[in-house]
């Protein structure tokens, strides 16, 4: 494919006016019919596809980061302002996304233009005009691994998982965040893998269109709930550079930024066994591991206060992870059992699960924690690993024997990666944190003696050898701040 024979289009007057302009223009959604973003496969067959083509390649090749009309400054706006692993992460996104869309309008002279969408449910392998290496092509970038078939997970979309914002039961954002999201950085690698360099690859961008895609179809169910155009979740709004903000009401809906997508529709499979000969099957790889994996010979740390609000039950020191899947078992002293089981019996976090489960604790007093965390304390990253090709799906409690596969809505807390890391790091941090009070309550445990959490290593064809990550410290956290 010869990206250099693709003829520029001639940029209107808005352009030169873009590119002159000292501050950022005021966009606001048209009063027309909202505009229609589509699936790569149909958007590169329309007139859309040679403007944004050289719209990303005259962003990329400005040199003013400071402005605009630079592929630098959007890189900027993400690193400095975007919420990951904490609320708001869908909405910022969002108001982000719409931002660029205008810019590349403008730039492209293309005032129908939208940006598209990359189904990697039916679509996982990359596609090929990202992955060509010709002169010239504006959407290649040096990336670890071409397909995110093993990124891919359908529990975001089960019937269950039906409130939208975090801290309430079996909610959206942190599941879709946690994968496929997470996972998809984490396994394309490069620029992907980290959180500041991520939108320097111009799949990024069709990444989260495809997230915020998933966002509005789940939404879009009967069964959702999104908190009401007049709760206090809307109040106030996001900053994405200087003078460019958005209202947090107007991210609630695409209807609210006149757009929305040809498929509404949440997945129901996964993509088949191979597709072009390409892909293996994560499931596959996985099902060879017959329960949880095999314990590491880990230094027990003991329970202790951790700070004013939080408390440590027990934990495993110094835990490794390499090409091999291991677990760390954590034994509770029976104080710390029991304040455990307390806490799935009683806390408000368990809300409707409480009929169901069978913690058969004797009743008592509501316990002053609120939530049970595994904290991953002390994470680091060899230089050799950061670009990623990798991660680690995150168990709690997996079942002695059988398929992961089979059992991994009830037992997956997560994913540890490149990506994971590079995030907690951006925010000053060197921790991760899996809220799983839901997820105890739900398996109904009688014995609160053991906690195992297992780290099934997922591999791309590049992926790095030896530690790819140590932890410090994995521990069970019972909390009383808000969660």
């Amino acid at each position: 494919m010869d990206f250099t024979s693709n003829k520029r289009r001639a940029f209107i007057q808005g352009t030169a006016s873009a590119l002159a302009a000292a501050s950022l223009p005021r966009w606001s959604a048209a009063a027309t019919a909202p505009a229609i973003r589509v699936e790569w496969q149909t958007f590169k067959t329309t007139p859309h596809y040679a403007a944004y083509l050289n719209a990303v390649r005259t962003m990329k090749a400005a040199t003013d980061s400071s402005k605009p009309t630079s592929w630098q400054y959007w890189v900027n706006v993400h690193t400095n302002h975007c919420p990951h692993s904490v609320a708001y992460f869908l909405t910022w996104h969002r108001g982000y996304l719409y931002y660029l869309e205008q810019q590349m309008r403008t730039l492209s002279g293309d005032a129908t233009f939208v940006i598209p969408y990359w189904d990697y449910y039916t679509y996982p392998v990359i596609p090929s005009e990202f992955t060509d290496t010709a002169k010239g092509n504006p959407l290649y970038v040096p990336r670890v691994n071409t397909n995110v078939y093993q990124a891919l997970d359908l529990s975001p979309f089960a019937s269950n998982v039906y409130n939208f914002q975090r801290n309430t039961n079996n909610a959206f954002e942190p599941k879709l965040e946690n994968a496929p999201h997470n996972p998809v950085h984490d396994i394309i690698g490069g620029y992907m893998a980290d959180i500041a360099s991520a939108p320097n690859d111009p799949i990024f961008y069709l990444h989260h269109c495809n997230i915020d895609r998933l966002w509005n179809a789940w939404s879009r169910r009967a069964t959702s709930k999104v908190p009401a155009t007049t709760s206090t979740y809307w109040n106030g709004s996001f900053t994405y550079a200087s003078g460019l903000t958005m209202s947090k009401s107007r991210t609630r809906t695409t209807t609210g930024l006149s757009y929305d997508y040809a498929n509404d529709s949440t997945p129901l499979l996964l993509p088949p066994e191979a597709q072009h000969g390409r892909i293996i099957r994560v499931q596959a790889q996985i099902a060879t591991i017959q329960g949880r994996p095999k314990a590491g010979a880990f230094t027990a740390s003991p329970g202790r206060t951790v700070s004013s609000t939080r408390r440590s039950l027990g934990g495993a020191k110094g835990v490794a992870l390499g090409e091999a899947s291991v677990s760390a078992s954590i034994a509770l002293q029976a104080a710390n059992a029991n304040a455990l089981k307390d806490v799935l019996t009683t806390s408000p976090a368990v809300g409707a699960n409480q009929s169901a489960n069978s913690l058969q604790a004797t009743p008592q007093a509501k316990s002053s924690y609120q939530y049970v965390k595994i904290v991953l304390d002390g994470i680091a990253m060899p230089p050799a690993a950061k670009a990623g090709g990798f991660f680690y799906n995150v168990y709690v409690n997996l079942p002695a024997s059988g398929d992961i596969d089979a059992v991994k809505s009830q037992h997956f807390i997560g994913t540890v990666g490149a990506f994971e890391i590079s995030t907690a790091a951006h925010h000053g941090m060197n921790m991760m944190e899996f809220d799983v009070t839901d997820l105890l309550a739900q398996l109904g445990i009688s014995n609160t003696n053991n906690i195992v959490v297992s780290f099934v290593r997922v591999s791309a064809r590049n992926a790095p050898r030896g530690t790819a990550v140590s932890i410090n410290e994995t521990r069970v956290e019972l909390g009383t701040d808000a969660p």
